[in-house]
């Protein structure tokens, strides 16, 4: 951690000194610093960002005890701009936080998992674009949005339980109109299909993702359809609809490139896992509404060891459905709704049908960028204990 700090702090000190009268500031929200090349060959924004959180929970029926805990939620340094051509963009986002850096293992060189994105795209011809290195998968919205413009505290238990979220690889990414509004956009990725961070694999074969959104009202403003509240209150209604169909080919792990690996006696037990998502985006003077189906499927979700004794691991297969609506008054306060459902496989627990109700209160002073949020939630369970949770966080962008 300290020598992170280090590096970021003597990189910054350094293009600051070589390049000081090209260096500006922004307005909060729009980041630190922005640095330009005295030739304009290139551009770098730098931002931070923080989230505190603060949640305790309750179990039904013993409320007299209950579990709290504090913690810096997200703290990131984001650097991104373009490099010799404004087609060829970057991307770079650290994670400082535990929660960020956490997951270290034989397969990420036991260390810490500091890179959350890190890959360049080229917009080398029209509408087409390349983009290589370490991202999010176009899986659901709800993951693709980032943490930091959420509309609840944070994102859905159908999203913990089933997003593709980071991979290294490749996407292609293309978008066309068919009509004066009416907009389709396209994205398709190759990836190793074990998450982010690997340095040592491929264990298993590789993933492939699709997927597809139409706009038919046209763009939304300010690319609202990918951030939560509807704070720009569309005068016209905005809608999104996307399909993603993701394929990891013998894969190896519980949650197709997330979760545990599973493991036999021999090695690793490798499976063709299959994801599927539909959901879909309307914003309308305040009112918004996200609504998201899962369904996650494998060939053979039950691992064997060679001789076909069972080694006790699974996949997590079985489906989700979230949907999430809410309103922006006039002063940036704004209440959301959400009810999630997810159910596994009995093959997965005994505890498969899981249903959430939440109900959040935000005040946005500075958008998205300066923003307090706070939540309760019900969760009803099949086999354990029915419990309460409330949130409290404060979320800051520069």
């Amino acid at each position: 951690m300290k020598a992170i700090k280090k590096v970021t702090v003597l990189l910054l000190l350094t293009i600051t000194s070589t390049f000081a009268q090209e260096v500006t500031t922004s307005k909060f929200g729009k980041g630190l610093l922005n640095i330009t090349g005295k030739d304009s060959t290139f551009y770098m924004n730098f931002s931070a960002r923080m989230q505190y959180l603060s949640a305790t929970s309750w179990s039904e029926g013993d409320f007299e005890n209950r579990e709290s805990n504090f913690l810096v939620r997200r703290s990131r340094l984001k650097f991104s701009g373009f490099a010799y051509n404004p087609k060829l963009t970057y991307k770079l986002e650290l994670g400082l936080s535990n929660r960020d850096i956490s997951g270290a293992s034989a397969f990420t060189s036991n260390a810490p998992r500091y890179i959350l994105d890190a890959y360049i795209r080229w917009n080398f011809y029209k509408n087409f674009t390349l983009q290589a290195g370490q991202g999010k998968l176009p899986g659901n919205i709800e993951r693709v949005i980032s943490s930091g413009n959420l509309a609840l505290v944070d994102r859905s238990l159908l999203n913990s339980k089933f997003n593709i979220d980071r991979d290294l690889g490749i996407q292609f990414r293309h978008h066309f109109k068919l009509s004066e509004n009416f907009i389709v956009k396209e994205i398709f990725a190759i990836s190793q299909g074990e998450g982010r961070n690997i340095t040592k694999g491929n264990l298993g074969g590789h993933q492939y993702t699709s997927r597809i959104e139409v706009l038919p009202f046209g763009k939304f403003k300010s690319k609202g359809d990918y951030k939560g509240a509807d704070l720009d209150r569309e005068q016209t209604p905005k809608l999104l609809v996307g399909v993603v169909y993701d394929v990891n080919n013998n894969a190896v792990k519980s949650r197709s490139n997330m979760g545990s690996y599973l493991e036999t006696n021999e090695g690793f037990y490798q499976t063709d896992i299959n994801t599927l998502f539909f959901d879909t985006h309307f914003k309308y003077r305040g009112f918004s509404l996200m609504a998201e189906y899962a369904n996650r499927d494998a060939d053979d979700p039950i691992a064997k060891n060679e001789d076909n004794s069972l080694t006790g691991d699974v996949v997590n297969i079985g489906n989700s459905t979230n949907i999430q609506m809410g309103y922006v008054t006039p002063s940036n306060l704004a209440i959301t709704g959400r009810y999630t459902n997810v159910n596994f496989d009995s093959i997965v627990s005994s505890n498969n049908k899981i249903t959430q109700y939440t109900i959040g209160l935000s005040k946005y002073v500075a958008k998205h960028k300066l923003k307090v949020q706070t939540d309760l939630t019900y969760e009803d369970s099949v086999s354990s204990s029915n419990k309460l949770v409330y949130r409290l966080q404060f979320d800051i962008h520069f």
